[in-house]
């Protein structure tokens, strides 16, 4: 699932991709929309822009989290926020 966040104002100044799920189909729709508004992804965890070969990023977030995730439902504490 891919939520857009673009804020209150007018006009639009920035757009926010909330991307949730564990589908590996998420990145060219991303690089799409992003082609259409004309401007490149920014990656929040990484502090870069995103290009063609994201998905090595995309697949070690999968592994974080799922690592989180797993270390969570231990009781084990969850270490640092990304974003």
């Amino acid at each position: 699932m891919i939520e857009l966040g673009i804020g209150e104002h007018d006009p639009v100044e920035s757009v926010m991709l909330h991307v949730r799920g564990g589908e590996d189909d998420g990145l060219p729709v991303i690089f799409r929309i992003f082609r259409v508004l004309g401007c490149r992804p920014f990656g929040c965890s990484t502090g870069e822009l995103l290009a063609g070969d994201a998905q090595a990023g995309w697949n070690a977030f999968q592994s974080f989290r799922d690592r989180t995730i797993a270390s969570d439902s231990l009781g084990e504490p969850q270490g640092n926020c990304i974003g």
